[in-house]
């Protein structure tokens, strides 16, 4: 769960089954009472049904937890404080890093550190598109080194240059334009 209308989704759900949430974060619902199997099992089917599901076994959970501390890090900008990934990841997991990275690899079959690029640059691509934010400044924002770096780690993910993706993105709003404008 990352966007609000994906948390307001989760918390009717929980809510139609009679169930009250004290707090709905990424990856997590806390209830005020016990769930019973049956009802657990409904809520899941629901969620289901909405592209969600709860999961049981512990690695899946440490899995989903790491996930959701690496995008905790990328979108609440921890690398303004000089907090290295790895520190990060253990201060809110509290487990050893080698052994969460070697889990991480194992299931996922990609880095945590490739993972948390990859989020970076759909981070990137988000920012160049809606906030038509300079480089300089998104390059500043994700606490990459410079815009060179940026510039070469975006390529390296999408096999385009920020400027590229740009000019992609404004040609096609030109011509969707230029189609409502022949409509007229």
């Amino acid at each position: 769960m990352v966007c609000n209308r994906c948390i307001m989704a989760v918390k009717q759900i929980f809510q139609d089954a009679g169930i009250k949430v004290s707090k709905i974060r990424l990856g997590v619902v806390e209830t005020y009472d016990e769930i019973n199997d049956t009802i657990l099992n409904k809520i899941n089917e629901n969620l289901k049904n909405v592209g969600f599901e709860i999961i049981n076994d512990s690695g899946t959970r440490l899995i989903e937890q790491i996930k959701t501390t690496v995008i905790d890090y990328v979108y609440q900008n921890e690398w303004e404080e000089k907090r290295n990934l790895s520190d990060f990841i253990v201060d809110k997991i509290h487990l050893d890093y080698s052994y969460l990275s070697s889990l991480f690899s194992s299931v996922e079959s990609v880095t945590i550190e490739k993972y948390f690029i990859n989020l970076k640059i759909e981070r990137v691509k988000k920012l160049i598109l809606y906030d038509h934010k300079p480089l300089t400044e998104i390059a500043w924002e994700l606490g990459f080194s410079s815009v060179a770096h940026l510039s070469g780690q975006f390529k390296k993910v999408t096999g385009y240059s920020p400027s590229y993706f740009k000019m992609l993105k404004e040609q096609k709003l030109s011509s969707l334009n230029d189609g409502l404008d022949s409509l007229k």
